[in-house]
C-alpha cells in the first residue's frame, strides 16, 4: 500500500481477516488510506463481485484470506484473482492456514503477494515468509541493511530459514495423506458431536473448508465456561482465533457472518493435527457432553431464578 500510495489510497480486504491483516489496516487508515471491509455470506466467504463491486480508480490494493484462520472457510481466490488482475490491481491473500493444507497455485489464482507463517505447518515458531510476484511495488518492512533485496533489513535467521523450508517440505510430500486421514478424523469427530450433544452449530462452510478444522457452536452456554472446564480435562480448544484466546467477546468472524449472538458467545475451535487419534476425539465428546449439559443447566437456572433476566436474540 504505501508503495503505491502516488497511485491511490484505497484499499479493499474483509470482516473477516486475521486480526493481523485488520489490525494493519486500521494502521494505514490513520495515515490516510481508505479500507473497504468487505461483507461476507454466512458461511464467511467473500463474494468476488462484492470485489468488483467496490473496485475503485484509487483502488491499490486488494487483501483477503484465503482460508479463515477461525471457521475454516475456503475463499473463492481464483475468480477474485481473476477481478484484481483484470483492474490491475495488486493482490494479496494471508495463506497462514491454508499454506501447506491445501494445493495453492500463485499462477491459477493471480496472487502477487502470499503470507504464510512456519509454525502453521509444524515449523519453528517466530519464522514466516512472503511471496512476491516479480515486478509487485513492496515498500520496506524496515530501514537498515540491503538484506532481503533491500525489502527487509536485518539478518536472516538462518536456522529458522531452514526449518521452514524443511517443514514446507514435509507438509506438501504429507498433503494429500494428511487431508484424507485428518479430514476423516474431523468428520469423526463432528458426527459424534452431533451424536452426543443436542442443538450444535457448525460454523463455516459445510464444505469448501479446511479438513483440520471444526468450529462449533454449543447455544446456551458460553465459550469461556467452556474453555475453563475442558481446560481443566486436559483438553485444548479456543473461542476464536489462538492470537485472541482469552478475549471475552464474541469472535469478529461470527459477527461479520451475521451469527446470532447465542452462537457467536457459544463458539468452540477445535484444531486436529497428525497426533489426534480417535481415542482423544472420543474422550473430548465424552467430557464435552457433560460440561456442555451441566454449562445450560446451571445457565437454565439462573434464568429462571432471575426472571428479568432476557435470553440473547
Amino acid at each position: 500500500a504505501l508503495a503505491s500510495r502516488n497511485r491511490g489510497k484505497h484499499i479493499i480486504t474483509s470482516r473477516v481477516e486475521h486480526k493481523a491483516v485488520l489490525n494493519s489496516c486500521k494502521a494505514l487508515e490513520k495515515l490516510g488510506f481508505e479500507v473497504t471491509y468487505l461483507p461476507v455470506d454466512r458461511y464467511g466467504r467473500v463474494s468476488p463481485e462484492e470485489v468488483r463491486r467496490h473496485l475503485r480508480k484509487d483502488t491499490i490494493l486488494i487483501s483477503i484470506i484465503y482460508a479463515n484462520n477461525e471457521i475454516g472457510t475456503i475463499n473463492p481466490m481464483r475468480e477474485i484473482g481473476a477481478i484484481a488482475r483484470e483492474a490491475g490491481v495488486p493482490f494479496h491473500s494471508d495463506a497462514v492456514q491454508a499454506f501447506g493444507k491445501i494445493p495453492i497455485s500463485v499462477r491459477d489464482t493471480g496472487i502477487d503477494l502470499l503470507s504464510l507463517s512456519s509454525h502453521k505447518i509444524y515449523g519453528p515458531k517466530g519464522v514466516g515468509a512472503l511471496y512476491v510476484r516479480r515486478g509487485t511495488p513492496l515498500w520496506p518492512l524496515q530501514d537498515g541493511g540491503g538484506h532481503e533485496k533491500g525489502r527487509r533489513a536485518g539478518t536472516e535467521n538462518v536456522p529458522g530459514i531452514v526449518g521452514l523450508a524443511a517443514a514446507a517440505r514435509l507438509a506438501f510430500e504429507q498433503m494429500e495423506t494428511d487431508a484424507r486421514n485428518i479430514g476423516e478424523l474431523r468428520d469423526y469427530f463432528w458426527n459424534k458431536i452431533q451424536q452426543a450433544i443436542p442443538d450444535v452449530v457448525l460454523n463455516g462452510h459445510p464444505t469448501e473448508r479446511l479438513y483440520h478444522n471444526l468450529n462449533v457452536s454449543f447455544p446456551g452456554c458460553d465459550s469461556d465456561t467452556l474453555l475453563v472446564a475442558l481446560d481443566m480435562a486436559g483438553i485444548a480448544a479456543s473461542s476464536g482465533s489462538a492470537c485472541d484466546s482469552g478475549v471475552v467477546e464474541p469472535s469478529h468472524v461470527l459477527q461479520g457472518m451475521g451469527a446470532p449472538k447465542e452462537v457467536g458467545i457459544s463458539a468452540l475451535r477445535f484444531t486436529l493435527g497428525r497426533g489426534t487419534t480417535r481415542e482423544d476425539l472420543d474422550y473430548t465428546v465424552e467430557k464435552l457432553q457433560a460440561i456442555v449439559a451441566q454449562a445450560r443447566s446451571l445457565r437454565g437456572r439462573g434464568r429462571r431464578q432471575t426472571p428479568a433476566r432476557r435470553s440473547f436474540n
